[in-house]
């Protein structure tokens, strides 16, 4: 087991419920968590330092306290939580360069595990059922986290050729969801009107708040195994999870669907990117036997258990209502209103 555990990324959700989970655990000795901002939450037994991940400082604190284990949950999933996406995409590329570049150099780490997302195989029509880990994407992600995701992996098997000592496991998890995280999809299916592009319903697959933290302590257990898909078994539609978190929803075009969410975005409602919103038109499978057989861990809930879980927490709650809606519409009515904000008007109705 671990004698000093570095987490990159405490401050948020996921980093606090890791290491409150590693805190309880008394055969991991030490626990560090950095991160720019100090933690609004509880952190267990765990140390804070203030560091930036993108600075040289963050090299000499895994040297000086002889980290033998990184864990790098520092890659932000949404341009907002970043401050926008120029300065998201330094922390995630820029960030994991710097983090990766110390570990490198540190004779002391000896393991590293990395947080990443089932979005490097992207969403195309071109998709296999279920996407294996040696797998690459059909259509490359072009933007926004999962395009950051796809050069965090790149810079990680730079450092498994350069460092071969250093056992890296990076799991590549579906889609987060639960009661108490807040990401692009927890918004988007807690609108009031829930938007689904016409001619698609896409299959989706969920894994729980509380799995997420337990594949990555699992992951501290074994040796390294390159990259896991992580996920709840099973899948689910975007017409049954509307229908699961309470919400109408309604079928649009495809570009209008993205027109929605652009004008939700500007509004401050939700921060979902375009490669999300290919998610929601052709979805994404992934086969979980390395996860199952490898990494010897077993989800607590499926796909569906864990959106129902979602879906509990938030019944009857929903986001502000768009602007374009007004009190006492019906959902066919909202989405007519989307459907004219978002459409550009012709001439003749000029």
């Amino acid at each position: 087991m671990p004698e000093t555990v570095l987490v990159a990324g405490v401050s948020r959700h996921l980093g606090g419920a890791f290491v409150r989970r590693l805190s309880r655990d008394e055969s991991i000795g030490r626990i560090i968590g950095v991160d720019v901002v100090p933690p609004r939450h509880g952190i267990g037994r765990a140390e804070f330092m203030r560091a930036d991940i993108r600075s040289p400082l963050i090299g000499r604190i895994i040297a000086g306290n002889d980290v033998d284990t990184v864990v790098h949950m520092g890659v932000i999933a949404t341009p907002r939580a970043g401050g926008g996406r120029a300065t998201q995409k330094e922390v995630n590329v820029i960030g994991t360069m710097q983090l990766l570049a110390a570990c490198q150099r540190a004779e002391s780490v000896t393991r590293l595990v990395v947080k990443s997302t089932a979005g490097v195989y992207g969403s195309s029509p071109r998709d296999p059922a279920m996407f294996t880990e040696d797998m690459s994407a059909k259509k490359m992600p072009s933007s926004g986290w999962a395009r950051d995701s796809v050069e965090v992996e790149g810079y990680v098997r730079g450092l498994s050729r350069r460092r071969p000592d250093i056992e890296i496991t990076t799991l590549r998890f579906a889609n987060v969801i639960g009661p108490r995280i807040r990401t692009a999809f927890t918004d988007h299916f807690s609108l009031p009107v829930i938007p689904i592009p016409l001619g698609y319903d896409a299959r989706l697959q969920f894994v729980h708040e509380d799995d997420c933290v337990g594949a990555l302590a699992q992951a501290l257990t074994v040796p390294g195994l390159g990259a896991v898909n992580v996920a709840g078994e099973g899948i689910i539609t975007a017409s049954q999870a509307a229908n699961l978190a309470g919400r109408p929803y309604v079928l649009v075009p495809r570009a209008t669907t993205s027109g929605i969410a652009d004008l939700a975005k500007r509004f401050g409602l939700i921060d979902i990117g375009s490669d999300q919103l290919d998610m929601l038109s052709f979805g994404r499978g992934l086969d979980t036997t390395r996860m199952r057989d490898a990494l010897g861990f077993e989800p607590a809930y499926t796909t569906r258990a864990a959106y129902e879980d979602f879906a509990r927490a938030t019944k009857g709650r929903v986001l502000d209502r768009l602007p374009f809606a007004q009190p006492g519409w019906s959902a066919v009515q909202a989405a007519e209103a989307a459907m004219r904000a978002v459409t550009p008007t012709t001439e003749s109705e000029k």
